[in-house]
């Protein structure tokens, strides 16, 4: 084989790789701006709506139209300038990670666009609107947009792969040291 051929090999999968990152990014940022533009059109303001057939459901789950001006949870309200600044760097740090990352397993890049499209999802409500649109309103716990469940999806499913991927570590280790007396 060519030096060429064998350069191609190598690179065609992180080029996939990094087609699925992107895409994943893209599509998430789609669907967040989407649901958030319908609720803005939707529902006023600081306003919650449920069908009427679902009006049993409203004290667990509705859609309430708020800004959130803030971090998650509400904390540190009217920090949008920080908030901006902060979620540039982030961005900038995941795509200069999973442009060094070489990790075979598929579903880490999956979460890495997940993340990325949830931080750039509410990147975008904060340099147009000023604030980020929540309204999936979860009891009194929580009140979120698709953009904060993609990045906690993200973070869950990190966490799920590294403890996989630990687990197959100790096990190879394990095994490579019983082999050998």
């Amino acid at each position: 084989m060519t030096e060429e051929v064998v350069l191609q090999e190598k690179t065609q999968p992180q080029s996939r790789r990094f087609f699925i990152f992107f895409m994943v990014a893209a599509g998430i940022i789609a669907l967040d701006q989407w649901t958030k533009w319908l609720v803005i059109r939707s529902i006023p303001l600081n306003t919650s709506w449920l069908p009427d057939s679902l009006e049993w459901l409203s004290p667990y789950a509705r859609l309430l139209h708020i800004q959130n001006r803030g971090a998650s949870f509400g904390m540190f309200q009217n920090g949008n300038l920080f908030f901006v600044i902060l979620t540039i760097l982030i961005v900038a740090g995941i795509v200069y990670y999973v442009s060094q990352m070489e990790h075979a397993n598929l579903w880490m890049w999956v979460a890495a666009g997940l993340y990325l499209g949830g931080a750039v999802g509410n990147l975008i409500d904060r340099l147009v609107i000023g604030a980020v649109t929540d309204f999936v309103s979860v009891g009194t716990f929580y009140i979120f947009n698709i953009a904060d469940a993609s990045i906690n999806v993200s973070v869950a499913l990190l966490m799920i792969l590294w403890f996989l991927d630990h687990r197959a570590s100790q096990k190879a280790e394990t095994a490579k040291t019983e082999g050998n007396p």
